[in-house]
């Protein structure tokens, strides 16, 4: 059997990560202007969004170990865009502060499924042979997914207000769960998906367990810890202080930014699919955090429009590189031990721990001292990152 899976298997595959888009980043770039725009103050804001990355942060692990042991795992995708249908209705029906962080909640949720949900049905595909250049491949079609929609959303949102945006997340959440079922069920194979030359695993060890036994996993799931907490609330931030200072209208300053942002993930991951099948990943993932301390210079010198393209071009290389560059490194290192789905959720449960204190970190800091130096402030998380990164680089670079 090969590891090039046939088209019939292929191509929803990619019309999945296409439409996905909204189940990984979803309203949440349009909800703080959303409640700005009503009277909520950046430092409620951020908490409402902490709360909701706090809750996907708890779950993702499990859910990693679930899709391990599942014999369905397209139902890990079926059950993300329900809770994206359930997020955008939330937030539209009412405002008040516990139902906003309820839809928060459902986002997360959605948002901690859907990446290892789709890394395993890659890799019951691909096998672990094809899994890079398939992994790379489905990035592209995923962030032109989220360029496509954050255009449709600001043009939407422009033209109709923001019941359109969310009412377009909605929509992508369900034609999502309509191309999951269209992957025959059989083309997965379930051993090949966690990684295991075993029918059966033995029981899944805690994700403490796996990440203090496993050196490799747990430098790259401290160092993009600190890469989020500083990075994830940077483009939220950088949208608040432009619209508050007059320079934007919501809608359309946000999706301007997700859309240049993903436009240049689609080249990005494309070439570090490239480079990672002739050489390892730590230095793209190096690379990688590189951006973040740039972009917070550049950041507390241009708001605006003016910044709006080289912000959001650095920030589309570094993220370009780490989705393609992450899951398979974390593939790679656990390849044969059954636990990868496991590891990836590990992964992203630590690396969440930084962007669910992000938000909140940035909104209270941004009105304790402005915006300006906040932006210097979460641009120095990534210098952390490259200091961890190089010096346990003996640790990581054989992957």
């Amino acid at each position: 059997m090969t590891s090039r899976p046939s088209p019939p298997r292929i191509w929803p595959l990619f019309a999945l990560n296409f439409f996905m888009a909204d189940m990984q980043s979803g309203i949440g770039p349009f909800v703080g202007v959303f409640l700005q725009e009503r009277g909520w103050a950046s430092g409620l804001i951020g908490t409402a969004m902490t709360i909701g990355n706090v809750a996907g942060m708890l779950i993702t692990t499990p859910i990693g170990g679930f899709i391990d042991s599942s014999r369905n795992k397209r139902l890990w995708v079926v059950i993300p865009g329900i809770c994206v249908v359930l997020a955008s209705a939330i937030i539209l029906v009412s405002q008040n502060f516990w139902a906003v962080t309820f839809s928060q909640v459902a986002q997360s949720i959605a948002s901690a499924a859907i990446v290892p949900a789709v890394t395993g049905i890659t890799l019951g595909i691909a096998r672990q042979k094809g899994f890079n250049a398939l992994n790379g491949r489905n990035q592209a079609f995923n962030h032109a997914g989220n360029m496509v929609g954050a255009a449709l959303s600001g043009y939407l949102g422009y033209r109709f207000g923001y019941v359109s945006v969310f009412a377009l997340a909605a929509l992508f959440g369900a034609i999502a769960i309509a191309c999951v079922l269209m992957i025959p069920a059989k083309t997965i194979d379930d051993r090949a998906a966690r990684g295991s030359k075993e029918d059966d695993p033995d029981s899944a060890p805690d994700a403490l367990t796996m990440l203090l036994k496993h050196r490799p996993l747990l430098v790259l799931a401290l160092a993009l810890a600190l890469f989020h907490l500083g990075n994830a609330a940077i483009v939220p931030l950088y949208g608040l202080a432009a619209v508050a200072e007059g320079q934007a209208n919501g809608p359309s300053f946000v999706a301007t930014t997700v859309v240049i942002a993903q436009g240049v993930m689609i080249v990005t991951s494309l070439i570090a699919m490239q480079a990672a099948s002739k050489r390892n990943y730590w230095p793209i993932i190096l690379v990688s955090f590189m951006f973040l301390p740039v972009r917070g210079v550049l950041a507390f010198f241009v708001t605006g429009w003016w910044g709006v393209v080289p912000m959001q071009v650095l920030d589309g290389i570094g993220t370009g590189l780490q989705t393609v560059a992450v899951p398979g490194m974390v593939a790679r290192s656990l390849n044969g031990t059954g636990r990868i789905n496991l590891g990836q959720g590990a992964v992203i449960t630590v690396q969440g721990v930084g962007a669910s204190l992000s938000p909140a970190l940035g909104g209270w800091i941004a009105e304790w001292i402005g915006y300006g130096p906040t932006f210097l402030l979460l641009g120095g998380f990534g210098l952390a990152s490259m200091a961890l990164w190089l010096a346990f680089g003996a640790a990581v670079k054989k992957y």
